[in-house]
């Protein structure tokens, strides 16, 4: 998949994370940049990545995302990455005790929502802080489904 451009100008999204802004409701955005090495930049510069199964969460007062599935670089092999090691988030302090707080305090979910790079080549990470949606209780419907069919069947029989 190749990247794509979008949003402000400059700006390539490599991964965008859909299923978040359909699983969550997202209360406030940080653009927080993330610590690459070896061959990673270059897996991403070709649009290799996705954060669909990525989450965040704070560790001895850093923040990092994992599970972001960055595939190996197939020209470096001496030099490859692990394609799903934990990458340490790049935030002020600030920022970090404002999303660990949120955490802690009222329960929130930090959800990655694009990788992307930005105007002057740099690889960022757009993260929010969300809450849960309601989902949906689909039990009754399927009992009303299914009781619908089975009446019909039934009624079928007996014409």
């Amino acid at each position: 998949m190749a990247p794509k451009h979008g949003g402000p100008p400059g700006r390539t999204i490599i991964s965008d994370n859909r299923k978040a802004r359909f699983n969550f409701e997202i209360e406030d955005t940080v653009e927080a940049g993330i610590e690459l090495k070896g061959t990673e930049v270059k897996s991403l510069r070709t649009g290799k990545a996705n954060i669909g199964e990525s989450y965040a969460a704070e560790h001895n007062g850093e923040i990092w995302i994992y599970n972001v599935y960055i595939p190996e670089y197939l020209q470096g092999n001496r030099f490859n990455h692990e394609p799903r090691r934990p990458r340490k988030l790049l935030l002020h302090k600030r920022e970090i005790g404002k999303l660990a707080g949120a955490v802690q305090k009222e329960g929130k979910t930090i959800v990655p929502l694009k990788l992307y790079f930005n105007e002057q080549g740099r690889a960022k990470l757009e993260i929010a802080l969300a809450r849960g949606k309601k989902v949906h209780d689909k039990r009754e419907t399927e009992k009303k489904r299914d009781w619908d069919r089975e009446k019909s069947r039934i009624m079928k029989n007996y014409r």
